[in-house]
């Protein structure tokens, strides 16, 4: 029988204060949604993102979500220096909550992309049904293929917002 791990100390048994715990610094829900919305799956990608994350913060991040399982890694085939990361289905999880915070920030922070803000109003399901589909074809693709080749395909990046 597989021994599950202990259940982090946490400091109530509150559902929202779980979450907190897990999501509730900026970097950690920017890294999820540049892997939803934008497709980026390399540390160097991260670090391209316009609000400059910091290396170091960027690391320990990235092992925070790999260490909850939000997010996991492996070799990127074409040069096995470098690591690939990916949603797990837990990490995919988080789309309707993320769209649900961009629509609360363009109802009530007048934030730009307002683009994107529209194209979830106008269907949020189908929107939130597009990422989920995007990435269960990558888990499906990395089943079939060696590790690290959980990237979606061009043409499923090219299908969703590409800013948010």
């Amino acid at each position: 029988m597989p021994r599950k791990n202990p259940s982090p100390k946490r400091r109530s048994g509150c559902p929202l204060n779980a979450s907190v715990e897990v999501l509730g610094d900026r970097w950690s829900l920017l890294i999820i949604r540049d892997m939803m919305l934008r497709g980026f799956r390399t540390y160097k990608e991260f670090l391209g993102s316009y609000e400059r994350i910091a290396t170091n913060i960027l690391a320990d991040r990235l092992q925070k979500l790999i260490a909850h399982g939000i997010i996991t890694n492996g070799p990127d085939p074409s040069d096995g220096r470098k690591l690939i990361y990916s949603l797990t289905p837990k990490g995919i999880d988080l789309a309707p909550v993320l769209t649900e915070m961009v629509l609360w920030a363009g109802a009530h922070e007048g934030t730009g992309n307002q683009a994107l803000v529209r194209q979830m109003q106008k269907d949020k399901d189908k929107f939130i049904s597009a990422i989920r589909q995007r990435w269960a074809e990558a888990i499906r693709a990395a089943d079939r293929n060696p590790p690290g080749k959980l990237r979606p395909s061009r043409d499923a990046r090219r299908a969703g917002p590409v800013s948010a």
